[in-house]
Order: C-alpha cells, then sequence, then structure tokens
C-alpha cells in the first residue's frame, strides 16, 4: 500500500458535472471546493459522478425543499 504522505503531489482531475456539462477541478487531496460547501448530500445516483458549485447548491435546495414538504 503506497503511504499517501510519500506519493507526489497529484494533479487536480478535471470533470465535467452530471447534470449541466461544466468542467471543473476536484484535488482528491481533500482540498477540493466541495469540502467547503455547507450543502451535503448522499453519493450521487445512479450514473452520476460529482456535480459542480452550482448544480449541488441547487440539488441542496431541491432535496431540503422536498424534506419540508
Amino acid at each position: 500500500m503506497t503511504n499517501p504522505k510519500e506519493s507526489p503531489a497529484q494533479e487536480p482531475r478535471r470533470l465535467a458535472c452530471s447534470r449541466c456539462g461544466t468542467e471543473f477541478g476536484c484535488d482528491l487531496s481533500g482540498t477540493c471546493w466541495c469540502a467547503e460547501e455547507t450543502a451535503r448530500l448522499p453519493m450521487p445516483v445512479k450514473g452520476e459522478d460529482c456535480l459542480c458549485r452550482e448544480c449541488l447548491r441547487k440539488a441542496a435546495a431541491e432535496a431540503a425543499s422536498a424534506a419540508a414538504r
């Protein structure tokens, strides 16, 4: 097993939002922008990967609205 502290720094992954297609970076070291978001959702639905900031916030608002009903 590789010790993460001994591994060279990885370049952020380039992703396309599963919902809108916007490209963004994801830093696997844990410093990704999504770690700073207050919105928290379960794992993506089947067939989806990460969402961009706007789609994550929109999905969180929709989930909160549905839960309030």
